[in-house]
């Protein structure tokens, strides 16, 4: 790990893009900055874990302000890297307790970056922090899986999700503590490389739970960002959690 960025550091960002291509689609990044735009109403954004700037850049590009939190100087720093990065506010700090200026419409957190705070008290802490930050009727947004426990045989821990002869990815779970890990294991020139990643997953309820201890409520929950219909076979949701207006 590195200490400065955490698990997302220089060796991560320099390939984070291209390794996360599938997020990158047009068709994916529209959809998410069009509903993120329209809940905050064109008002100000608080990207947690901004990293690369997949949404921030072509967020901003509407016309919406966007400010970012992430502990990753590397990730920041491509950020910076492309056009328009430069007009980007980013605070470099853990997205669970650090603090900026203003007051905020909307406060997203995507792609299961929720699952970056590896334990409950942080989860909890980052719910309050964002209410501290939205103004009265804006809106926190998360984007994140549904654990995938089904797919566990009974005696069986870890679920592959990547397989090929030069690369094997899978995911590691603690049912007990709901402690899990993404873990790469890569070949190159016959010498193995391993790289393991640990998250803490977080059920629908349990998140619900959080924003009620913050003073948010419930407004919306999706499979996605088309607003497909949540249901018991959907595998990621987008929820929408509202500050109460004063």
């Amino acid at each position: 790990m590195d200490d400065e960025d955490g698990y997302f550091g220089d060796r991560v960002a320099a390939t984070y893009d291209e390794s996360s291509a599938d997020m990158f689609e047009p068709g994916v990044v529209d959809a998410t900055v069009g509903l993120l735009a329209g809940i905050g109403d064109g008002g100000p954004a608080l990207e947690l874990g901004i990293g690369t700037g997949r949404i921030a850049l072509p967020l901003a590009r509407r016309g919406v302000p966007v400010h970012g939190i992430d502990l990753s100087r590397a990730m920041v720093a491509r950020l910076r890297a492309k056009p328009g990065g430069d007009a980007i506010g980013v605070t470099i700090g853990d997205f669970s307790t650090t603090k900026v200026d203003g007051t905020f419409s909307v406060a997203y957190l995507v792609f299961n970056t929720i699952m970056n705070l590896t334990t409950q008290a942080a989860q909890v802490a980052c719910f309050r922090n964002v209410a501290a930050h939205l103004e009265p009727g804006g809106c926190f947004v998360v984007e994140v899986t549904v654990p995938e426990l089904r797919k566990l045989p009974a005696g069986q821990d870890i679920v592959p999700f990547h397989v090929t002869p030069t690369k094997w990815a899978f995911d590691a779970y603690d049912v007990a503590t709901q402690a899990m890990s993404s873990n790469y294991v890569e070949v190159v020139d016959g010498r193995g490389e391993y790289r393991s990643i640990p998250f803490r997953y977080v059920w629908p309820s349990e998140l619900d739970l959080m924003a009620q201890l913050a003073g948010l409520r419930l407004r919306e929950r999706w499979e996605g960002w088309t607003r497909e219909p949540f249901t018991n076979e959907s595998r990621r949701h987008v929820s929408v959690w509202e500050k109460p207006a004063e």
